[in-house]
């Protein structure tokens, strides 16, 4: 698909000390160019309902459709006569598959949850992720769907319902305060600054600063000890977020690595092209282990930015 510059957005100008920054890590032209381009649609087959043979079959008529490769279940969709709502279908509403970005069905997939296992997810809403992860333990076992925000519970709760998810707990609290639990897989998509999702919300350039990336990470890393904690031991924490800032990725990792010693890094394979993990920062160094983590630009696979962690507890 060729990439459709946003309308608008021929005069945005990005902070001095973003630029400063982003091209210390990356290519900063081509970021750039990608992240003020649309996004592709791409949309997730809930086979809880539906096999992706059908799905295919019943889209192809209206949809140019490409299979993601990282994800069995996902699909690039493009409406041949350029409508680019992919929620707008009778398929959609029935719950057959749930619109998605394609870097966003990566954690569940890292994460790799069994039918029987019982797992948390500790920021769940709105629900892509949650209902992933159901639909890959076949409804067996349990899910733990944890949100803080009342607003964003009732979204999670529908998305649920629509795609036919019944292993599933929706609870409400903090979580760095769920306690008393052990669970055999944790997925924490931690609450971030977003600055891999500009390309769907050009306003994360406006109000992005790094006093806010600095208050972001301290929550993270409350988050990411707590998260680990509730796992049963060999058992696996998945830790993402959709920014690209090193202190709420590499940093939030290496701070898990530093005050648990039962923590350990997976390797992460899967056929997506990627950015070289931080190791340095700011006259910061992260733990070399850190090379294991998935870091996605923009520009990578032409999708959100991205990062994840796998975890295992030794």
């Amino acid at each position: 698909m060729k990439l459709k510059k946003i309308p608008g957005t021929e005069d945005i100008e990005f902070k001095p000390k973003f630029v400063e920054r982003y091209s210390e890590l990356t290519d900063w032209e081509e970021f750039k160019k990608y992240t003020l381009c649309f996004l592709r649609k791409s949309i997730r087959v809930n086979t809880l309902k539906k096999p992706i043979s059908e799905i295919k079959k019943r889209l192809s008529s209206n949809w140019e459709i490409k299979e993601i490769p990282w994800c069995k279940e996902g699909l690039f969709v493009e409406h041949k006569e350029g409508r680019l709502d992919a929620g707008n279908t009778v398929e959609h509403a029935l719950g057959y598959y749930y619109v998605q970005e394609a870097a966003s069905m990566i954690p569940p997939i890292v994460l790799d949850p069994k039918p029987g296992e019982i797992v948390l997810d500790v920021c769940a809403a709105p629900g892509s992720k949650s209902s992933q992860i159901a639909q890959y333990m076949q409804n067996k076992g349990v899910l733990i769907a944890n949100d803080v925000v009342g607003q964003r519970l009732a979204a999670l709760g529908i998305n649920l319902q629509r795609c036919g998810v019944s292993n599933t707990v929706v609870t409400q609290m903090k979580g760095e305060r769920i306690k008393g639990y052990s669970f055999d897989k944790v997925l924490l998509d931690a609450p971030c600054s977003g600055t891999g999702t500009i390309r769907k919300s050009i306003k994360t350039i406006k109000w992005w600063n790094p006093k806010t990336v600095t208050s972001i990470a301290g929550m993270q890393k409350r988050l990411i000890l707590n998260s680990f904690d509730l796992l049963k031991k060999d058992g696996v924490m998945v830790y993402s977020t959709c920014s690209l800032e090193p202190e709420e990725n590499e940093g939030v990792v290496d701070y898990l690595l530093r005050n648990r010693e039962d923590a350990e890094l997976v390797e992460i394979n899967l056929d997506i092209n990627r950015g070289s993990p931080v190791l340095e920062f700011e006259k910061t160094k992260y733990n070399p282990s850190i090379k294991k983590c998935l870091r996605l630009w923009p520009q990578d696979n032409d999708t959100e930015g991205f990062f994840v962690a796998k975890i295992k507890k030794i």
